[in-house]
């Protein structure tokens, strides 16, 4: 029986699913941090598995290095595949390939953005004053709460409550729309 050294140093039966379970979050974090593609790291960890049990199928040795093994495997079908989206370029999902040949919105996404603006334009023209201001003054002009707060000579706090309040109508403004 082939036994697999596991993290803190204990001995185990060196079946796929024991092997798998160990070592596969590692792999795939340690893929992801080369590729930054969950999808692209979970595969090749897979691939990595299956080139493991594929090598070792004919071998009824003892294999202490197994992780090391994998991770070789793992970092060589990384420059491979870093190799292969050099030469052929990265392959796009076709709804996003779609949306790079002309980057103007659809004609549906215009609308709803359209009836959306509307939306929020009536509900902040439904808003007191100083609340409107407070929320224009902070998500458009980009003005701190303190600033605010001196431009409209009240605190800092109810320079929030207005802010949270206008948000909350725009929200249920939305929400009522879609609902």
């Amino acid at each position: 029986m082939m036994s697999v050294s596991f993290r803190g140093g204990t001995e185990a039966p060196a079946d796929m699913d024991a092997l798998f379970r160990a070592y596969s979050d590692d792999l795939r974090r340690y893929a992801y941090r080369r590729l930054r593609d969950p999808e692209a790291a979970a595969d090749l960890t897979q691939e990595a598995f299956l080139r493991y049990v594929a090598s070792r199928r004919d071998e009824r040795s003892d294999a202490p290095a197994s992780q090391f093994f994998l991770w070789r495997i793992a970092g060589n079908l990384i420059v491979d595949l870093v190799r292969r989206e050099r030469r052929q370029g990265r392959a796009l999902p076709l709804e996003q390939a779609a949306t790079l040949a002309d980057a103007a919105p659809l004609a549906d996404q215009s609308l709803i953005a359209r009836q959306d603006f509307a939306l929020l334009r009536a509900a902040l023209d439904g808003l007191p004053p100083k609340t409107r201001t407070a929320l224009l003054l902070n998500r458009v002009a980009g003005l701190s709460h303190a600033e605010i707060a001196a431009r409209l000579s009240v605190s800092p706090s109810m320079v929030s409550k207005h802010i949270m309040k206008a948000l909350k109508v725009c929200l249920q403004s939305l929400d009522s729309a879609a609902g």
